[in-house]
């Protein structure tokens, strides 16, 4: 921290702050804060079993913050049932029931979890604001991303947020003082999943020893067709932890992002399998091996593609965190099924001379 940076106490409900310039940013040392401290009481609330027009209306009584961003759908025991834009509320039928728009696959903070548990979640999400529970799902408040900058409220362009959101991930880094230990802890587990897949791989390659020998290329080529499969599988799996990271999860979402991939993973693998197999047939002048080696790019890039987009979203279903577990996984499973497409194929040729 250099000399420009100043501790401040502003009046916003007792935020502690540390100005860096001319940047407000909440310090790094308050991530083990419980997140109850930041919480903001003044949030805009309709009922679930209001209609728009009756939510609207209700809107013009409250006392509506100038940094608005969602409107929460509760019951009226103040469980949270749903969220919604204030757009999407404005711009619907006044006569649908509010529940039928709402959003209800929510992302939330519990009341009993610190700062740094809701830095995780706005990553995760990339929403503005979240709500605030407790045990039995009663919002108790909102906390929303004015916490790492005064300015936020008024960032317009998607690069603008995305400062914004680097930000929350440059303070979690420094919040988090990982002896190394606990790093080789965390790490270890998920290293193991390519400790496994590569014994998986060698056993698949003992079982196949007599076609090596008799088709030597097969040997020749099979890093090639391995790399390959793992870039795809690698592009898809960034993609798709992007996209999630973007929007609210739904499986909607995620057939979109596999209709943009798919279509591109069969063309990098035509593409990639022709190459590759002209230069095999070129090489060794063997026809059926080419075909082999062209096939199996084909079908382990269409594979890779499917497990870099299912599996990531998977893991988001089931509100873990896919950027840690995704790229192992993903991994281990496309070399495996590489080498199960790529001897299935070469034995099934064989077999027909």
């Amino acid at each position: 921290m250099d000399s420009r940076t100043t501790s401040k106490h502003t009046d916003d409900g007792g935020l502690n702050r540390i100005h860096i310039g001319n940047e407000i940013t909440l310090a790094s040392e308050h991530l083990h804060e419980p997140v109850s401290k930041y919480v903001r009481t003044r949030f805009t609330r309709v009922y679930v079993d209001c209609t728009v027009e009756r939510a609207l209306s209700l809107l013009r009584t409250q006392l509506i913050s100038d940094r608005i961003a969602y409107v929460y759908v509760t019951d009226h025991e103040d469980v949270l049932k749903g969220v919604l834009p204030l757009r999407q509320l404005i711009g619907s039928d006044p006569s649908v029931p509010v529940a039928s728009i709402m959003i209800t696959d929510l992302a939330t903070v519990s009341i009993d979890s610190d700062v740094r548990a809701a830095c995780e979640v706005f990553l995760d999400t990339r929403l503005l604001a979240l709500p605030v529970v407790d045990e039995s799902g009663r919002i108790a408040g909102v906390v929303d991303i004015s916490l790492f900058a005064d300015e936020a409220a008024e960032l317009q362009t998607e690069r603008e947020l995305e400062n914004v959101f680097q930000l929350i991930g440059v303070h979690l880094a420094l919040g988090k003082k990982q002896s190394p230990l606990v790093a080789f802890r965390d790490r270890f587990p998920w290293l193991l999943f390519n400790v496994g897949s590569g014994i998986v791989c060698a056993l698949i390659a003992a079982r196949n020893e007599l076609l090596i020998a008799e088709i030597t290329i097969l040997a020749l080529f099979l890093t090639v067709v391995l790399a390959l499969a793992e870039s795809v599988s690698m592009q898809s799996m960034t993609l798709t932890l992007q996209a999630l990271a973007n929007q609210p999860f739904s499986w909607r979402l995620v057939g979109v992002t596999l209709g943009k991939e798919l279509p591109s993973a069969c063309m990098l693998g035509v593409g990639g399998g022709a190459v590759v197999g002209l230069v095999a047939l070129a090489w060794r002048g063997e026809g059926e091996a080419a075909l082999v080696i062209g096939l199996s790019i084909l079908l382990s890039m269409i594979t890779a593609c499917l497990l870099g987009v299912g599996i990531p979203s998977v893991i988001r279903a089931l509100r873990a965190n896919p950027r840690v577990a995704s790229g192992p996984i993903v991994l281990a499973i496309t070399d495996i099924g590489t080498l199960v497409f790529y001897f299935s194929l070469a034995a099934t040729v064989l077999a027909a001379r």
